[in-house]
């Protein structure tokens, strides 16, 4: 398997780089963004691409893919309307547009968030705008498109999020997290369980293509390496 992943450098983008790094049926991941991922692993490929809207440069040259995991994500927090749709809707249409143009084979995974609004008519503007961006990609004609609309997620493995106040929420929330996710296992996931459903849904498919935490979690807990 050979995998394109967007969004290395965040929180949910580490913790899917390190699994699919671990899994022995993934032979490249291919790690595509304006910076290198700050990693090293025989396996991974860094891509530096200035443009995240434009990809006519490279989009017929990163061989056979079999799966795009999209793990690109902002808060929406002093952003107005135009300005969180152009980063999250636009950007992630622009890429899934080339792809799908030259690997439809593909199947392409979408970090979203749990409230993601598919109707587009909530009164709260991200969800409106998540919901909007879910719609788009579903309508792709990939080989399969699957929505991930996490809640909380424990970062493991020495992971953190590059955003000052998510880093200091988890600092604070740290000890708490791992009763958290014991009492409520269908809302709190780990970035390792992120990684692994990914894989699986790539691998096996899955009976829904809008997956909140209590698919997910499954997913990533029964899921096995290669």
């Amino acid at each position: 398997m050979r995998v394109l992943l967007f969004g290395a450098t965040g929180m949910v983008g580490q913790g899917v780089l390190r699994e699919c790094l671990q899994a022995a049926d993934v032979e490249q991941v291919i790690a595509i963004g304006r910076a290198p991922s700050g990693q090293r692993h025989p396996k991974l490929r860094d891509l530096v691409h200035a443009d995240l809207f434009n990809y006519a440069a490279v989009a017929t040259q990163l061989g056979d893919i079999d799966a795009c995991f999209f793990c690109i994500g902002v808060t929406s927090s002093r952003m107005s309307e135009a300005d969180y749709t152009r980063v999250t809707h636009d950007m992630t249409l622009a890429a899934a547009n080339a792809l799908v143009a030259n690997y439809p084979r593909m199947v392409f995974v979408y970090v979203s968030g749990a409230g993601a609004d598919s109707s587009e008519t909530s009164a709260t503007m991200w969800e409106r705008v998540r919901g909007k961006t879910e719609n788009a990609l579903l309508a792709l004609p990939f080989r399969g498109v699957y929505i991930f609309r996490p809640g909380m997620i424990e970062p493991l493995d020495g992971i953190k999020s590059r955003t000052p106040a998510y880093r200091i929420f988890y600092a604070l929330m740290k000890p708490v997290l791992p009763l958290l996710r014991a009492a409520m296992p269908k809302h709190v996931l780990t970035t390792r369980q992120m990684g692994q459903a990914m894989l699986a849904v790539v691998r096996s498919g899955a009976r829904k293509r809008v997956l909140d935490s209590a698919d997910i979690g499954p997913l990533g807990r029964n899921a096995t390496r290669p």
